[in-house]
């Protein structure tokens, strides 16, 4: 009787590997962008609080800029509005707002070390009025 060695051979082994870079070089672009789109719906969280925020400077001083007693909003934005993700160590977005007295826009830049700014939305971008916007792509697909 001939026994049959146990183990793979070079050929199965190779194919193997080869499959499983296949796999791996589909499935890491995609799990990269879905890694993206869950910080840039931190980032749309962070804007949309931050229009409330300002939404309710207006409301109780009657304009964007300045409050009654002539400090400018920019000393009063709250830090915590100021990056994205709110909390943890790492920050994929700077939050940055500029105001006259009767409009806001406030912007979500990809910071350059959180790996966000491979992005393909780039700037998000929201104003007074609610309108929205996104230098790299689509309103649709990055809002």
């Amino acid at each position: 009787m001939h026994t049959r060695p146990k183990g793979f051979t070079l050929i199965e082994l190779l194919i193997a590997v080869a499959i499983v870079g296949i796999l791996a070089a589909i499935a890491y672009p995609s799990y990269q962008d879905s890694v993206r789109k869950s910080r840039r719906a931190d980032a749309r969280a962070v804007l949309l609080e931050g229009t409330q925020w300002m939404q309710r400077f207006y409301t109780e001083n009657y304009r964007y800029d300045q409050n009654k007693a002539g400090t400018a909003v920019a000393g009063l934005f709250p830090t915590s509005l100021q990056r994205a993700p709110q909390d943890g160590t790492t920050q994929y977005y700077t939050i940055a707002l500029t105001t006259t007295r009767d409009t806001f826009t406030l912007t979500a830049t990809p910071t350059t070390s959180g790996g966000q700014h491979n992005d393909r939305c780039g700037n998000l971008a929201i104003t007074q009025s609610g309108a929205k916007s996104a230098t790299g792509g689509s309103i649709e697909q990055c809002w």
